[in-house]
């Protein structure tokens, strides 16, 4: 006897999660679970990167992405309100901006600013302030095109009105249009803050103390003296500390401010 269509999907939906259940059954028989346990689950090498993990890398972790996040934001609302600024020169020159560090690997970005602004300038920068100049910079060209997405998707009808009052264009802007558009693009800022925190990985490029490690730095340091790679695992953990709740968190902006967005989507 035929089957219809939903019973041929169920079937076949079906199929998918006995052949994935057979595959992990597979891979669990062939595991060495001794091996993994001691190589990356060893609790006395967990327990010997207690608490720097948490008082120094990962508070690190976090000062530096607030840092770059805090800087990346203004820069990135500057350069969206010159991307739909009428003066032309100030569109190229967002426009360029834009383009250029949107096209550079985060690497390149803080080995230029660890070494190359420096040596241009012939100055020290304080190690905080060129971390924060680095993730500011990687971050700030992705923030102004979702910026100018979201003023962009402000309805007309608001300015329009907010004209009608009396408002001056800027006025209209700063009090109207701005936290509209910071309404709709909540989301994907917390998705940008949640790149950014991975991105500050980067900062060992830029030298480092035992009190100014990060997180991927402390974990490259203690597997030198670590049998196995169990301080990966912790650090990793840690990061999770750090996404995790900032993924439930753009989850429930999404929910929340998604109908915002004209189509009923997030921008």
């Amino acid at each position: 006897m035929a089957l219809s269509r939903r019973q041929r999907r169920s079937a076949f939906r079906t199929g998918q999660y006995v052949l994935l259940l057979v595959i992990v059954i597979v891979l669990a028989l062939l595991a060495d679970w001794g091996k993994i346990g001691k190589a990356f689950f060893d609790l006395e090498v967990a327990a010997n990167q207690f608490p720097e993990v948490i008082t120094v890398a990962l508070k690190n972790t976090i000062v530096f992405t607030a840092l770059g996040f805090a800087l990346g934001l203004g820069l990135g609302l500057l350069l969206a309100l010159m991307r739909l600024s009428s003066v032309a020169p100030y569109r190229w020159v967002a426009r360029g901006y834009i383009e250029f560090f949107r096209g550079l690997p985060a690497l390149l970005i803080f080995i230029a600013v660890g070494i190359g602004v420096p040596t241009a300038f012939n100055t020290n920068l304080p190690r905080n302030i060129a971390i924060m100049l680095a993730l500011g910079i990687v971050s700030s060209a992705y923030m102004a095109e979702t910026i100018r997405a979201g003023i962009q998707a402000v309805p007309r009808g608001q300015v329009e009105a907010a004209r009608s009052l009396g408002m001056s264009p800027a006025r209209t802007m700063i009090t109207v249009v701005i936290p509209q558009a910071f309404r709709i693009i909540l989301p994907p800022l917390a998705n940008e803050l949640i790149m950014l925190t991975k991105d500050s990985s980067l900062a060992f490029l830029l030298g480092t103390t035992p009190l100014q490690q990060e997180l991927a730095q402390f974990s490259r340091q203690a597997l030198i003296q670590a049998r196995g790679l169990t301080p990966v695992v912790v650090a990793g953990l840690c990061y999770l500390v750090i996404t995790i709740p900032l993924s439930i968190l753009q989850q429930r902006l999404e929910k929340k401010y998604g109908a915002g967005v004209p189509g009923g989507g997030t921008v």
